[in-house]
């Protein structure tokens, strides 16, 4: 349990309007209780209140994993028949029956939501994301060393993989290559994605999984990867230009047209680092790494937002898009990744791990942003 967390908890339900907060297995339940669960077919939920212990139902088996802690537990057997009841029980020592129980809609479960539902008809479950958010998004010192850590591994696992691709190796092989050395460089197995490595055209999809493709001269190479440390993730992207290792110049190996989109997208990435710093909207960060794109005629071929949050998830507050208005602060960590992508071509983006401090922003992530050909 972590008793600072829990107590910003209480004192944000107080405010909030809600009664209660039932989180089942994710990011928020570890952050706030250090408990890891699967997520499996007998569910686990905690519920927090402002003025009591939190209750949790969870399976006999997991029984160890609180004993000891400052939790009230309901624990059941194997037999279905009798989960409702132990859910009814946990619900009604809170006496939430009729009140407001908050939940986290993309976390919670059908069926974890219906044994809450059953257990307390009366009780209304509204979105409670930005009560979990406004806890989770100003990362303190040890979650940003963690996060830290976690560009390092990735860092390093990369560069220990580029000098084993070789002209032919096929997309699949090459991210198996990169998860090989992620786990040897140090991440969590559990890491926050799979690698994304795309080559010519399925480079310009930017959500590509690899595929059989061998990589071939004239490809731009794409990729998307990270490692976990600590429960915290990095989330990276660098494009390559697929050619011969002797030292031929880079415009021998790639068209030069896509020499100059990375080079607009290189520029991209480094104008929305700079226009981040506290005190300023998301959405400045993004119109300034847009503003280059459009600028140089490209605006149609950069198809998503600017960035994200990252954390303990790969994708949570603060999101870098042109229409939020949410105010960067101290301790905001999320991805600057511009790209640009031309249909049946190929395509480039540059992604980098930025966290907000005091004074501005610091960029977590130093590998070379240049192109560098491959192969």
């Amino acid at each position: 349990m972590n008793p600072s967390r829990l107590d910003k908890l209480s004192a944000s339900l107080r405010t909030s309007g809600l009664d209660a907060l039932a989180l089942n297995p994710s990011p928020s339940l570890v952050y706030l209780t250090g408990l890891h669960f699967h997520l499996m077919e007998r569910p686990v939920v905690a519920v927090f209140t402002a003025d009591a212990p939190p209750v949790i139902v969870l399976p006999e088996l997991e029984m160890l994993k609180v004993e000891g802690l400052p939790v009230r537990a309901f624990p059941y057997g194997e037999n279905p028949a009798a989960w409702e009841d132990v859910f009814r029980a946990a619900l009604a020592s809170l006496n939430l029956d009729g009140k407001r129980i908050g939940v986290e809609p993309r976390a919670l479960r059908l069926l974890e939501f219906r044994y809450l539902q059953a257990a307390a008809p009366a009780a209304a479950f509204p979105d409670a994301s930005d009560v979990v958010s406004r806890l989770r998004v100003r990362k303190d010192a040890d979650e940003v060393a963690a996060m830290r850590r976690a560009v390092q591994i990735a860092q390093s696992a990369l560069e220990a993989a580029i000098p084993l691709i070789k002209i032919g190796m096929t997309e699949k092989e090459l991210a198996a290559e990169l998860v090989m050395q992620l786990l040897r460089h140090g991440s969590q197995p559990e890491m926050p994605f799979a690698p994304i490595v795309s080559a010519g055209p399925n480079s310009a999809n930017p959500h590509a999984s690899p595929t059989d493709r061998p990589l071939q001269p004239g490809d731009l190479l794409v990729v998307d990867w990270g490692a976990a440390f600590d429960g915290y993730i990095s989330d990276l992207t660098r494009t390559f230009a697929v050619g011969a290792t002797s030292p031929r110049a880079l415009s021998r190996a790639v068209d030069a047209e896509y020499e100059k989109i990375h080079r607009i997208v290189q520029e991209a990435n480094a104008a929305g680092r700079a226009a981040a710093r506290p005190g300023v909207p998301c959405a400045a960060v993004d119109l300034a790494a847009r503003a280059v794109i459009e600028g140089a005629g490209y605006g149609a071929f950069f198809t998503h937002r600017t960035g994200h949050g990252i954390g303990m998830e790969g994708h949570e507050d603060p999101y870098i898009r042109g229409d939020n208005q949410q105010i960067l602060e101290p301790g905001m960590a999320f991805t600057v990744e511009p790209g640009i992508y031309l249909p049946g071509r190929n395509g480039v983006r540059i992604e980098d791990n930025v966290v907000i401090t005091e004074e501005g922003a610091e960029c977590l992530s130093d590998m070379p942003r240049e192109m560098r050909v491959v192969g």
